[in-house]
């Protein structure tokens, strides 16, 4: 499974394990001309079957402004791959991951220097919630 980050500059992306139990930070691109093209590379290169992307919902759990940007996303990514595309709750996931690069002893003049980590981790913290969302909806 692939997770985005969307953002109007950079899009986080992570990808989960064969086993899809863990998610783990892939790469940063840059919110430009080709995006399409290197996303969709990397889900063929992959064998992606499922696409989770980070939906930005208020404190109430309502859409804004900036979710009409991630649904139109969503759209144009549907159109251009052949595998599902699944919005998933995002809020919260870029003050998680700084604060993991603050815990993991990241001063901040390293972390200006590695806002592009930041969009991907971000995408794996929403790619292990919903990992571990399906296996606590598992029966045994």
């Amino acid at each position: 499974m692939l997770g985005i980050d969307y953002g109007a500059k950079r899009i986080g992306v992570s990808l989960s394990d064969p086993l899809e139990i863990i998610a783990s930070p892939l790469v940063t691109l840059e919110n430009a001309a080709g995006v399409m093209d290197e996303i969709r590379n990397i889900i063929r290169r992959e064998t992606v079957r499922l696409v989770i992307v980070g939906m930005p919902l208020n404190l109430k759990g309502q859409k804004g402004r900036k979710a009409v940007e991630v649904e139109d996303f969503c759209d144009r990514l549907r159109s251009e791959i052949d595998c599902a595309v699944l919005p998933w709750d995002e809020r919260f996931t870029t003050t998680m991951a700084k604060r993991s690069m603050i815990a993991g002893g990241v001063r901040r003049n390293d972390r200006r220097a590695m806002e592009g980590r930041i969009d991907s981790t971000a995408a794996a913290i929403l790619l292990q919630s919903y990992l571990d969302s399906k296996k606590n909806s598992r029966v045994c």
